[in-house]
């Protein structure tokens, strides 16, 4: 079977090895003559990135990038890379990236156009509608990891400088125009942002394939994506360089962000104040609270993951299910408590009820309360 597509859903990606040739091309189908690029810190000075900026010098884009973006971006960030959108005479962005290039890359792109703060846009009923729409710019993505699957998706997640709280900001014309999903961009991941990246997409189609929520669409497209993590995430973290890994990886990834339109749940609710005060990658924090998640939504969801399992050739049902998890992070080096990753019990009261207001908490299975966030909390740390 060959990698390589034209596809328009949900919109329009280009996917296969060496794509990223096509950038010139992607940005003239998305009416872009004057990008920028934005990336993050780590990614700036790497040969992926330069050689992107010299396919866009050939082709007569220039090669003006912003990339003070942090792990866990803030509107500090975005603050400034407006300034340089708008200083550069600017009429797209390039999101390039992992979670971080890209939402940053993306809410740069929307909030050129916005008079009011970024926080009046919240992912909260209708508040997308403040916004002016008729000046977004039009933003080409380009994921250079397998997880966040942010290049698909009509939100970022950014941090609140001040209160350190994870905002997710939504407006339905912050999905790309297009997308280059381009596996060979990803070869040079290290182990460990492969494991963290894949686990993220994995927790997307969980949280997603587990919401009570009705969208059939996104249940079947999150069943299909845990299969593609399952079976190619390992042969990713053992050989790099395997490129039909690498790929489904990439798929998986775009196809949890399309799924989690369905909703997510505690596992988010928890990593993003965890991230936001601890500065943890989101993709492992999310793998070290799955099984304690998985536990408490067991009385709702059991008859699910066992029709999961089945599907994923997982014998055991519900409890197979679990153990798959177990070794799964255990053979991919994920570690058990969150203590492993410098978290300590120090802010539990406050990690609690910053979960409790999280966006995403609305869609666990189980109704989440103070007192089972922090359950939760106590049992991960």
């Amino acid at each position: 079977m060959t990698l390589t597509a034209n596809w328009t859903y949900p919109t329009a990606i280009r996917f296969g090895a060496g794509r990223i040739s096509e950038i010139a091309d992607a940005c003239a189908a998305a009416g872009i003559t004057k990008p920028l690029l934005v990336t993050d810190k780590g990614l700036a000075s790497l040969p992926i990135t330069q050689a992107t900026l010299d396919l866009l010098d050939a082709a007569g884009l220039g090669r003006a990038m912003f990339a003070e973006v942090d792990p866990n971006p803030n509107d500090i960030n975005m603050q400034d890379g407006v300034a340089a959108f708008r200083a550069g005479g600017h009429d797209g962005v390039i999101a390039f990236g992992g979670g971080s290039g890209l939402d940053l890359g993306k809410m740069v792109a929307f909030m050129t156009a916005q008079t009011r703060p970024v926080w009046d846009f919240e992912d909260v009923g209708d508040w997308w509608t403040r916004a002016n729409s008729n000046g977004i710019a039009p933003i080409v993505a380009v994921p250079t990891t397998a997880g966040t699957g942010s290049e698909v998706g009509r939100a970022s997640v950014i941090t609140n400088s001040q209160s350190h709280v994870k905002k997710i900001l939504f407006h339905p014309k912050i999905l790309p125009a297009v997308v280059i999903a381009d596996p060979e961009l990803t070869v040079g991941m290290p182990k460990m942002i492969t494991v963290g990246t894949g686990m993220d997409a994995f927790a997307h189609c969980l949280e997603a394939y587990s919401s009570t929520f009705f969208h059939p669409m996104s249940q079947g497209i999150a069943l299909e994506g845990m299969r593609l993590v399952k079976k190619y995430l390992p042969r990713a973290v053992a050989d790099g360089s395997d490129i039909e890994a690498r790929a489904q990886m990439m798929a998986a990834a775009s196809m949890g962000a399309t799924a989690f339109q369905k909703g997510l749940g505690a596992v988010h609710a928890l990593s993003h104040p965890i991230g936001a005060l601890y500065n943890t990658h989101h993709g492992m924090t999310n793998a070290v609270v799955i099984p304690a998640v998985l536990t408490m939504n067991r009385p709702v969801i059991e008859d699910r993951i066992n029709a999961a399992a089945s599907y994923l050739s997982i014998s055991g049902g519900f409890d197979g299910f679990y153990d798959f998890v177990l070794n799964l992070r255990a053979d991919l080096g994920v570690p058990d408590k969150l203590r492993d990753l410098g978290v300590g019990t120090d802010r539990i009261d406050e990690m609690t009820e910053m979960a409790l207001a999280d966006p995403t908490a609305g869609g666990n299975p189980v109704k989440l309360t103070h007192k089972n966030i922090k359950s939760l909390f106590l049992d991960t740390i």
